[in-house]
């Protein structure tokens, strides 16, 4: 399949842990949603790629750097077309740089920035086109991606206009207000919703939901591995179900399961 920069441009591509424990992490990992793991040869430093069934790479694995303030955390990797107009476009709309440029050989150029309510998120000029087509998330997969934040209009608006991502449709959630999602070409990947009182201390953020064949297996061996459940699990509008948890180390993950 050949895609096109129209395809790229605002596809999730990849999905990233910074953990302080990466050894554990894996194990934690490869137990809950399943992945295999293989070290990936010619990182400057040491990286782990997490593999769904097919050995399809689906997201990494690496030790957070010394001095870093805040919790072990998933981060998302979106694609663009050129990633200097990109880092300008965001500038332009009120997001700003959080690293440098980082520059891997035969994998694409990527840059660390936040949105203008201050969640951070990854841009990815991939060397290469992706080898997966895009569609229907398959187990294992990143199959939802959710921002929690301060203003969700105000960032519907950055991120429809930086990605092209569509508005589609719009759920009232009573006192936690309106959650507004939004579409790419094959359909809907995910939502956006104000952060309740209960976060207040909670910076804005994404989270990315994997894909399980069962929801009350995952949870079990979330508990018998070490982690916790911080939500659910729950069933959703549609017959889904999810759950909120968070591995050993304290990095938050939600998993997602088809209705049976």
């Amino acid at each position: 399949m050949t895609t096109t920069a129209t395809t790229v441009l605002g596809r999730p591509l990849w999905y990233e842990l910074m953990t302080t424990d990466t050894k554990a992490a894996e194990k934690f990992y490869r137990t809950v949603v399943g992945w295999t793991a293989v070290p990936f040869e010619g990182s400057p430093q040491p990286y782990t790629t997490f593999n769904r069934s097919g050995d399809v790479p689906v997201a990494g694995l690496m030790k957070q750097p010394d001095g870093m303030n805040f919790p072990p955390f998933w981060a998302m990797y979106v694609g663009v077309q050129k990633l200097e107009d990109a880092v300008a476009h965001i500038k332009k709309l009120g997001g700003k740089e959080l690293s440098p440029l980082i520059d891997i050989p035969k994998l694409g150029r990527m840059q660390m920035m936040t949105d203008p309510q201050g969640a951070a998120f990854y841009i990815y000029e991939p060397a290469d086109d992706p080898k997966q087509p895009e569609g229907a998330p398959e187990i294992g997969e990143g199959s939802w991606h959710e921002l929690m934040t301060t203003d969700a209009p105000a960032a519907m608006k950055f991120y429809t206009e930086l990605f092209g991502w569509k508005q589609s449709e719009t759920m009232d959630m009573g006192e936690m207000g309106k959650y507004y999602m939004f579409n790419r070409p094959h359909g809907m990947i995910g939502g956006m919703m104000n952060k309740g009182p209960q976060m207040a201390s909670v910076p804005p953020n994404w989270q990315i939901y994997f894909r399980v064949p069962d929801i009350n297996v995952a949870a079990e061996r979330i508990k018998a591995n070490g982690g916790q459940i911080l939500n659910g699990p729950m069933e959703v509008p549609g017959g889904d179900w999810v759950l909120n948890g968070m591995d050993p180390q304290g990095a938050a993950f939600p998993l997602h399961a088809k209705k049976v």
